[in-house]
């Protein structure tokens, strides 16, 4: 039987969204803020993913594609859910492309929002996919001494911003929250996508794909997009004057746009 994914509703629309959250967050901390401007259209089910919220307790295990297909479908079957939009932000977007990809007949939009699974930094595939690059980096996620002080080397040699040693020193300041970044990081490994042939056929099945990249976003540019944004049409491209922290909101205002 197909683990139940924690959800917290918001809003109380006819219409229904899946939403996925980023890494770090949970369901109602990500989406809690587009309930005023979205939730008269829609019903939103925010969903706590694998370590997060209400599912930290979640069995470290590699999620697969199989796997999210059968959860997402029970749900669905639970809640007499015949048709539906979906939503993901940051590492969520790799559960809302593995939905899109499993659903495309019963989807009628998509909205992206940075997200992750879109293309792979090398760094990341050597940190999650290589066992030794993946035991140094358990061992550094446990050694925030050693951890610490070569983010900042980084930023020193310009390899990595000033807005992005803050976030990463935000999201991974208390044991907890590493131990969330690393298991998330490495079971989450295999949802990856065959961009071109995912479009095709969101295309054949006439969903639409919305894709919103921040203009000021230091962990996810946009050029980490563009794969994607060269595959779908100019006016579904939507580049935002923001930062990563503050995306889903302005991307909620400007999808509000869309159905007025």
């Amino acid at each position: 039987m197909a683990p139940q994914i924690p959800y917290t509703k918001l809003g109380s629309g006819p219409n229904i969204l899946l939403a996925f959250h980023g890494i770090g967050q949970d369901g109602i901390a990500c989406f809690s803020p587009i309930e005023k401007s979205l939730g008269e259209r829609y019903t939103i089910y925010a969903f706590d993913l694998p370590f997060h919220g209400q599912n930290s307790d979640a069995p470290f295990e590699v999620m697969s594609k199989t796997a999210w297909k059968e959860s997402i479908q029970s749900f669905l079957n639970q809640n007499h859910i015949p048709r539906f939009d979906i939503t993901g932000f940051s590492i969520g977007g790799r559960f809302a492309l593995a939905t899109l990809e499993a659903f495309p007949e019963i989807i009628d939009h998509a909205f992206l929002i940075a997200p992750d699974g879109v293309s792979e930094h090398p760094m990341y595939a050597l940190a999650t996919r290589v066992p030794p690059a993946r035991w140094i980096y358990g061992w550094l996620m446990r050694h925030p001494d050693v951890f610490f002080p070569g983010v900042r080397v980084a930023q020193t040699l310009k390899l990595a911003s000033k807005s992005l040693v803050r976030f990463t020193q935000k999201v991974l300041n208390t044991p907890e929250k590493r131990q969330t970044i690393y298991r998330s990081w490495v079971a989450f490994r295999d949802l990856r996508f065959d961009i071109p042939s995912l479009v095709k056929s969101a295309n054949a099945h006439q969903v639409k794909i919305y894709l919103f990249a921040g203009v000021y976003d230091s962990l996810l540019k946009p050029k980490a997009v563009s794969k994607l944004a060269a595959l779908l049409p100019e006016n579904q491209y939507i580049e935002l004057k923001s930062g990563h922290t503050r995306l889903v909101e302005h991307a909620a205002a400007w999808i509000c746009t869309l159905f007025k």
